[in-house]
């Protein structure tokens, strides 16, 4: 496998995740089939459908232009399953629970053709496991890819094997994410969360301790650790909230379940005040509350 031949991809789960790396796919041009659960009523893939709507009003806007999104697809696992025959290329980006990506994987598994690449985008959960609910056929066809929020702004994907995915699979893949989708690839071991996440997460964990021993307000946290310091505008709180409190909450529990050989490991939890913002359903940008929220003119902070 010197090379992938994409000519159409499925992406299964039309959260703020999957529904920008399905807008990522269609910015270079490739049908796109956006997956989500069935709704009830006439309009089946209401769910996908509005996640496509959705698109145009995010901020920083997912697509190069607003007629890209002709490009893409609403479907629903109830009735469109067997069109995943058609794509080359599928990538799962539903939500980092173990038990939902296996039980996705068995549900669309026998739907997928004999040559499609199958991929998940979790941010940190075992490719190997995952790869335990596969037909064995697929499992070299199997990898992890894993993009960054927002996919069309951010340039790094890790790369992540598990156990039998095909090495000439990895090279392909590669190269095809570079050339194609303009990103920068790092080959991750299946460690839990991977390289960046392993690193940032605790870098954002880090940071909250030290804020919440020194009483520093949370908006003071966000001036120092952005632009001050060569990092981006959203610095630490406000990059929590375009990735999802929720998001993070799940990363941080791999790394409390997985890591327990770090001498940082009873550092891997996160605040009261952060949970009881995530139990209201405050998740950030997703839910336009978060740490952050807007109301008219003016931005409150938790």
């Amino acid at each position: 496998m010197s090379r992938c031949i994409i000519r159409r991809v499925g992406v299964l789960g039309a959260g703020v995740m999957g529904a920008q790396i399905a807008a990522h796919f269609a910015n270079a041009g490739y049908p796109v089939l956006l997956f989500d659960l069935a709704s009830e009523g006439q309009e089946k893939s209401a769910i996908a459908k509005k996640a496509i709507g959705l698109l145009h009003k995010l901020k920083p806007l997912p697509l190069v232009e607003p007629s890209v999104t002709a490009y893409m697809e609403a479907c629903n696992y109830d009735t469109d399953t067997a069109k995943l025959a058609q794509c080359d290329l599928v990538i799962e980006a539903v939500a980092e629970k173990l038990e939902i990506k296996q039980s996705l994987f068995k549900q669309v598994a026998a739907h997928l053709s004999e040559h499609a690449i199958f991929v998940t985008n979790t941010s940190g959960l075992s490719i190997n496991t995952l790869a335990e609910q596969l037909p064995e056929s697929l499992r070299p066809r199997f990898c992890g890819v894993h993009f960054f929020n927002p996919p069309r702004y951010m340039k790094l994907v890790e790369l992540i094997p598990h156990e039998a995915t095909n090495p000439a699979l990895l090279d392909a893949l590669e190269t095809f994410l570079v050339s194609h989708l303009g990103k920068g690839v790092l080959r991750a071991k299946d460690t839990p969360n991977f390289i960046a996440n392993r690193v940032g997460v605790f870098s954002m964990l880090a940071t909250l301790i030290h804020a919440q021993a020194l009483d520093i307000p949370l908006e003071v946290v966000d001036a120092l650790t952005g632009t001050l310091i060569g990092r981006a505008k959203s610095a630490t709180l406000r990059t929590i909230d375009v990735v999802g409190l929720d998001t993070l909450a799940h990363v941080v529990v791999t790394m409390e379940q997985h890591c327990d050989i770090c001498p940082w490991h009873k550092h891997y939890q996160l605040p009261k005040w952060y949970q009881s913002l995530v139990q209201a359903g405050a998740l950030g940008q997703k839910t336009r509350k978060g740490i952050y929220v807007k109301q008219g003119k003016a931005i409150h902070v938790y």
